[in-house]
């Protein structure tokens, strides 16, 4: 046995016990398969006296002389099952109850019947042991209070606790919905490397691994954007990857170092087209989810019906008091926000570079205070050197994000396919790393030369899965929607 941190000796000797009671009747204690002949869910769907071979982990057992009722688990439902004495006969019905526990994982053959409370009920004429628990179920299946448990035993937490159920289940068949929403759009799903030379397509500090066998350091990706634009250059036009990516940065309820994505990038579409596409998903996967564009997320009642421009560059316009596309010195704008009393020195002399200091304040002033769903458009060019320059002003970015309740849940842009300018701006990032920026963006002369033997027209979208989960299904940590979250 484990470490015993939740089970007493004397529990513990007796189930052992109940172990060879079992292994001396039956010869085998953890059976190897077992045939069903339905999902406890597709059970629930059956008339009355429909016969059933369902199997599940039990949950509760309620012993009433000649007759007990129980419950069995799956992750989609639960259901009850009544056994007597009469049925079953003296010798199993007391095995029974003299060996099972909850935990227990069990095999039930019977009929369908309502009681006459009304409960859908499997009358049982036979059963069989499946697996035994050597542990009991949480707090007698009351469920796990204390979150530190919770997370690292999230088995239990998903058995015990309904909402972590509904929430990551919900979440897992979002990410299916999702996929399906891309195939069935002409995307094509792909795969990109995880361990990569030079970590880019991100504002992020990398984590770092070493190659044995070819003795050089690898950085983990901190995303895939730069591989998926590749293969546009090479052919596939729509392209997407739900990925694993990994920023070494702060953890807080919005932000964990390992998290899910979905980027796509389609040839010949522009950020326009984007903003249609993301939205059109949005609505899709939040419908499928929850039957409704009109949903809760802690408290606040938010609108998926429909959703809100803002003018990114204008709105900070409005907050600095003046043209923040004038500034080409992060020094200048600093001091600017010091000497109009906005920030304390102390603040923002960490800043090292312009899209940090405008980053920075954006996030401390203005995004949380956007609710309900909005598209930021209309960036500095400084902000993301992937990102195509406007052509009516060449100091913008064709780019968006979504945002809702203060949450960044897409970033997309159209591409900049332009190798000039991308090794341009791939050199004004190196700058900003010298200065000391640690979440500058990587250069990666490599893209660029794939760049230079030609990209066509791109368009390319990222989208949080975690964060998006939490949004539709009201959970307010990224560790809520994910199911087995990094710990300390």
């Amino acid at each position: 046995m484990s470490e015993n941190t939740n089970i007493s000796t004397n529990e513990l000797e007796a189930r052992l016990q109940k172990v060879e009671n079992i292994k001396k009747r039956d010869g085998v204690v953890w059976k190897d398969k077992f045939e069903r002949s339905h999902t406890i869910k597709d059970a629930r769907e059956l008339a009355d006296e429909t016969p059933v071979v369902l199997a599940g982990r039990v949950t509760a057992l309620r012993w009433l002389g000649k007759l007990m009722f129980g419950r069995i688990y799956d992750i989609e439902g639960e259901i009850q099952f009544s056994m007597s004495r009469e049925e079953l006969g003296e010798e199993d019905y007391k095995f029974m109850k003299a060996n099972v526990d909850l935990g227990d994982f069990i095999g039930i053959t019977g009929t369908l019947y309502h009681t006459t409370a009304g409960e859908l009920t499997v009358r049982v004429s036979k059963y069989v042991i499946l697996s035994k628990a050597l542990r009991p179920l949480p707090e007698k299946y009351h469920g796990l209070a204390d979150m530190e448990t919770r997370y690292r035993q999230r088995y239990l937490d998903v058995i015990s606790n309904p909402d972590s159920r509904n929430a990551l289940l919900g979440r897992f068949k979002m990410t299916q919905n999702l996929r399906e929403f891309m195939n069935e759009h002409g995307f094509l799903e792909i795969e990109t490397p995880i361990m990569q030379n030079v970590a880019s397509g991100a504002a992020a500090r990398p984590f770092m691994t070493h190659h044995n066998a070819l003795d050089i350091d690898f950085q983990l990706r901190i995303s895939p954007e730069l591989f998926l634009k590749e293969a546009i250059g090479a052919g596939f036009d729509k392209v997407y990857e739900v990925a694993k990516d990994f920023r070494n940065e702060g953890m807080d309820a919005m932000h964990l170092q390992e998290f899910t994505m979905i980027e796509w990038y389609a040839a010949y579409w522009d950020y326009k087209k984007n903003i249609e596409f993301t939205w059109a998903l949005v609505q899709n996967l939040i419908q499928k989810a929850r039957g409704t564009l009109q949903i809760e997320y802690q408290g606040t009642k938010l609108d998926f019906s429909k959703y809100e421009m803002i003018d990114y560059t204008a709105k900070m316009n409005e907050f600095f008091g003046c043209n923040i596309l004038d500034f080409d010195n992060v020094d200048t704008l600093r001091q600017k926000l010091v000497d109009e009393g906005m920030f304390p020195m102390s603040e923002l002399e960490d800043l090292k570079s312009l899209p940090t200091l405008v980053d920075y304040v954006y996030k401390r002033k203005i995004r949380d205070k956007i609710i309900q769903p909005t598209f930021l458009y209309n960036y500095p060019t400084y902000m993301v050197p992937l990102a195509r320059h406007n052509d009516k002003d060449d100091r913008c970015l064709d780019m968006y994000q979504l945002l809702v309740a203060g949450a960044e849940l897409s970033k997309g842009y159209s591409e900049l396919v332009n190798p000039i300018q991308q090794l341009h701006a791939f050199e004004e990032q190196a700058k900003n790393i010298a200065d000391g920026d640690e979440e500058a963006f990587n250069p990666d002369n490599d893209f660029v030369r794939a760049m230079e033997h030609g990209f066509p027209p791109i368009s390319g979208v990222g989208v949080g899965i975690d964060r998006l989960a939490c949004i539709v299904f009201d959970q307010p940590t990224l560790r809520d929607v994910i199911l087995f979250p990094m710990m300390k």
